[in-house]
């Protein structure tokens, strides 16, 4: 899935693979840094430690725009509460209503 925003000045940025790409990089940072703290190598911890961060908040990132992809993908589908709206049903509803609106002024 590809999601576009654009501030108008320069071409769309594809957030999804950016935050992908930020991911894969946090990704690789770690392997380096076991690397080097299996080498013997201390300091390397606090790479190791920043690249868990980073992965952490690279995943975070990716799920909360999973959510808002999804709930607009919901609202603009025309589902609420993960239920279909029943446009037929309101139609009619909507006439039931007016039928007896109609017939409660033909009494006066």
């Amino acid at each position: 899935m590809t999601i576009e925003f654009s501030s108008g000045d320069g071409p769309p940025v594809d957030l999804l693979a950016a935050t992908e790409e930020m991911y894969r990089e946090a990704a690789e940072d770690l392997v380096r840094a076991r690397r080097e703290l299996r080498a013997g190598r201390m300091d390397e911890v606090k790479a190791a430690v920043q690249a868990v961060k980073d992965l952490k908040a690279a995943l975070h990132l990716v799920m909360e725009e999973r959510a808002r992809v999804e709930k607009l993908r919901r609202q603009v589908g025309g589902v609420a509460q993960d239920h279909m709206l029943d446009f037929d049903a309101a139609r009619d509803e909507i006439g039931r209503r007016l039928a007896r609106l109609r017939d409660a002024g033909d009494g006066e």
